[in-house]
């Protein structure tokens, strides 16, 4: 069992008191609660207790490794529960046009949307699909994001939705960050279906799901 002790300043942004997680909702969310000049053990990678300097001699003597933080902070990190990581080319520009004020079916009919987002993902390799998400995942971590719920739904196709599992699987296996996948392949209609939509709802049950699982 390795023991962990890390010396520094603490923001319990959900709090930490007397053992007993307190969620904070509303206002309270403004009240990060620091302890300053804090301990904090950690256990196998679990954060066992913490509490505020002078740490216990003991608990000191008995960890396998000591950290010093000093001047510094320690945060949780961010639990992200909706992510669309993987994708094939950024949509900056429809940014612009939502500031200018657009609708979402206007910045479609200018070439922007899901559908265009899912025209370029079903022709990018498998492969560019995973360094640009691995990328981003990176990116994210750097603000604080540790976990990450990524969904499917740029594919809109059997294949394409499948090609995106399989990604998010090699995230999950190649990269340390705790991630949870959803398929979402009912995200939008495609082009095709746009005057039959039951139609692809009849794919979405009737061909992607069964795949989905006998691959998951």
């Amino acid at each position: 069992m390795k023991k962990t002790i890390l010396l520094t300043n603490i923001k319990k942004l959900y709090g930490y008191y007397d053992h007993t997680p307190a969620i904070k909702k509303g206002s309270l969310m403004y009240d990060v609660s620091v302890m300053e000049n804090a301990w904090l053990l950690i256990e196998n990678g679990k954060i066992m207790s913490a509490g505020t300097m002078p740490a216990d001699n003991q608990l000191i003597q008995n960890a396998d490794e000591t950290v010093d933080c000093s001047g510094r902070m320690v945060f949780p990190g961010f639990c992200d529960s909706h992510t669309h990581s993987v994708f094939a080319e950024w949509r900056q520009s429809e940014f612009i046009m939502k500031l200018q004020g657009k609708t979402y079916e206007e910045i479609a009919r200018h070439g922007g949307g899901i559908l265009n987002s899912a025209k370029k993902l079903q022709r990018a390799s498998e492969d560019d699909l995973f360094e640009m998400a691995r990328q981003n995942l990176y990116r994210m971590a750097m603000s604080g994001t540790t976990s990450f719920e990524i969904k499917t739904g740029y594919g809109l196709t059997p294949g394409a939705e499948l090609k995106m599992l399989r990604v998010i699987n090699r995230l999950k296996n190649e990269t340390p960050f705790h991630i949870k996948s959803t398929l979402l392949a009912a995200h939008a209609v495609p082009e095709e279906y746009k005057h039959c939509p039951d139609d692809y709802v009849d794919v979405i049950v009737n061909e992607i799901l069964p795949a989905a699982a006998e691959e998951s």
